[in-house]
């Protein structure tokens, strides 16, 4: 099912749910129909076509409520009936062997199903009162529209948060302080090659922060000329893994977003905060972690990057993957001094007395400093002392 997009993968993944609750031991395209029946454009298609929603929804109850129940084992396995498994087949053999490029989409395994007489599920339909060769031309005309306006959602806009863009609308907070360390990733970012910096440092010190303020430094033309108009995303791995169900799902978003990149003719620039956590990231039986999909657009220059991490997982993850680390230029964050940090604090004071609506005095800002650097061991300056 890897050419099935997320809305397909998700019918799939529903309709599992609605035959187990059933106590239904296998998956059968009654399921997978009562499941499509919620989707808009399949209703819209079946109504224009004759067909009665409540009606065929009745006839599908009927059908499922007839079939033998069984009681599931605690894995509440699912298995494919066999007209499940003729649905899919017709699917890759009549689609996706025509283009690489093909989704398989709502309306296309609406369309399988009124193309094999034999299903149950097509006796269903055809009883229904559907007229189904008028029903096949309107899903055969609209199955490409409607993939390519699935096609058209920006995996990129969905999974990164556009830096540049919330520094543009004052969402950002001011950086105080980072000057040598904003000028040395943009020194690394402004490199023909070798131009993708990793910020090491441990929790908490600004890592993130300096990211920002590059950001805010590309707002307000204060980067050189080929740092001018680019745009910082910071994409979310986590968001990326999560409910990605099935084998290869993470991939294809991955791979989508890559592909925005790459479109973009170098005008975005790609935050990783938490870098290590790539390296395995989605990786299961037959598939690749997000590390190896990185490597190949990173040493064509097709990627420019920022990566984010801590020195213990620099070295637990990232340094034991040769080819990865060779793609990155280290610059090492420290943790900022007392002194530093009440600067970086009074430069923070007034979005605080903003957000919280209450003055905080200077001596405040010392004591919260001095006290977290004496008391507060296992955290790190400023973090430690804004939450303080």
């Amino acid at each position: 099912m890897e050419n099935f997009n997320n809305k397909s993968k998700q019918i799939f993944f529903d309709a599992q749910t609605f035959a187990s609750n059933l106590n239904h031991q296998r998956l059968l395209p009654e399921h997978l129909l009562m499941i499509m029946l919620s989707d808009d454009i399949i209703e819209d298609i079946i109504k224009s076509n004759g067909g009665n929603i409540l009606n065929l929804k009745q006839s599908l109850n009927d059908y499922l409520n007839n079939f033998p129940r069984v009681i599931q084992d605690k894995k509440n396995t699912i298995y494919l009936d066999k007209e499940t498994k003729t649905l899919i087949n017709f699917l890759q053999n009549q689609y996706l062997s025509n283009s690489k490029n093909y989704e398989v989409v709502p309306v296309a395994i609406l369309l399988a199903m009124v193309s094999i007489p034999e299903l149950n599920v097509y006796k269903l339909l055809k009883t229904s009162g559907i007229d189904l060769a008028k029903l096949k031309d309107e899903v055969d005309s609209k199955k490409k529209s409607y993939s390519d306006h699935a096609r058209d959602n920006k995996t990129l806009e969905k999974f990164a948060i556009d830096l540049t863009k919330e520094a543009s609308e004052g969402k950002l907070d001011p950086v105080i302080g980072r000057d040598d360390e904003i000028r040395r990733a943009i020194q690394v970012l402004s490199r023909r090659t070798k131009n993708n910096p990793i910020l090491i440092g441990e929790p908490g010190v600004g890592k993130t922060a300096i990211v920002e303020g590059l950001a805010l430094r590309i707002v307000n033309s204060d980067v050189p000329e080929i740092l001018k108009n680019k745009k910082i995303m910071s994409l979310d791995i986590g968001q990326l893994i999560a409910g990605a169900k099935f084998r290869g799902e993470f991939e294809e978003r991955l791979k989508s977003v890559l592909s925005e990149v790459s479109e973009s003719r170098d005008s975005i620039i790609m935050f990783i905060d938490e870098i290590h956590t790539i390296v395995g990231a989605g990786a299961s039986e037959g598939a690749m972690d997000a590390s190896n999909l990185l490597k190949p657009q990173l040493a064509r220059g097709e990627l420019h990057c920022i990566g984010a991490t801590t020195l213990k997982e620099h070295s637990k993850y990232i340094e034991k993957d040769a080819a990865l680390a060779r793609r990155f230029q280290t610059i090492f964050i420290n943790e900022p001094s007392v002194e530093d940090s009440i600067s970086i604090l009074r430069g923070l004071k007034e979005k605080y007395e903003i957000h919280h609506g209450l003055p905080i005095s200077d001596k405040a800002i010392i004591a919260a400093c001095e006290l977290s650097d004496r008391y507060i061991s296992e955290r790190f300056l400023p973090d430690k002392a804004i939450d303080l």
